[in-house]
């Protein structure tokens, strides 16, 4: 299944939870699912539909598709770890991510595109890959033009969220530095990570 292109907003009215990392934009105006109108009777879920709106809001959130997921939930099952809390940290980890949480682009789609684009650079280097994983200690920052851009200037002025503990920002530098490994209380929309868990562990072994 291939990452979702189509409006955001849709996607946030569908599982019912505004996604920082997705939009900018809120659902308030229409909270109810797209073809509901408000006051109209929800059918309750089954598990399995509770299940699936939980890991629908990672995968929107993160903007990655399910074969992608499934690579990570692997992962994720075989580490020592609580499953739910390592995939979480791994998704945390993405660089197109940590650019968002950062302050360096609005969302996650917007810090993607300043990856693919080349303007990243991970202790000194560049990066192009928006799923490159980054580690406690390296520091991230921006080409002298991508500082320019306008899109990065209003954000790092004013970010889209706040920066989460695990990240170490130096405004004079325009870098940011993982300090440490994200854990599950810095995750900024609600989610039942177990029934993630539990979705996936019909399928994979």
């Amino acid at each position: 299944m291939a990452r979702y292109r189509g409006p955001r907003l849709k996607k946030m009215r569908a599982v019912g939870v505004e996604l920082s990392g997705l939009s900018r934009k809120s659902i308030e105006r229409k909270p109810n699912p797209p073809g509901m109108r408000e006051g109209q009777f929800k059918k309750k879920k089954s598990d399995y539909g509770a299940q699936l709106l939980e890991k629908q809001k990672l995968r929107y959130n993160y903007g990655v598709n399910e074969r992608y997921m499934r690579k990570l939930v692997h992962e994720a099952f075989r580490s020592k770890e609580h499953s739910g809390y390592k995939l979480l940290e791994l998704l945390e980890r993405r660089l197109d991510n940590v650019l968002f949480r950062a302050g360096f682009a609005p969302t996650i789609p917007a810090a993607r595109q300043l990856v693919s684009h080349k303007h990243v650079l991970v202790d000194g280097k560049r990066v192009n890959i928006p799923s490159y994983r980054i580690k406690p200690g390296q520091e991230v920052t921006l080409s002298e033009k991508a500082l320019k851009l306008g899109l990065v200037q209003s954000t790092l002025e004013q970010p889209s969220v706040v920066r989460p503990p695990w990240i170490s920002f130096e405004a004079e530098k325009s870098s940011a530095k993982v300090i440490t490994l994200p854990d599950r209380e810095t995750i900024n929309f609600p989610l039942e990570i177990s029934l993630v868990v539990e979705f996936y562990a019909r399928s994979i072994k």
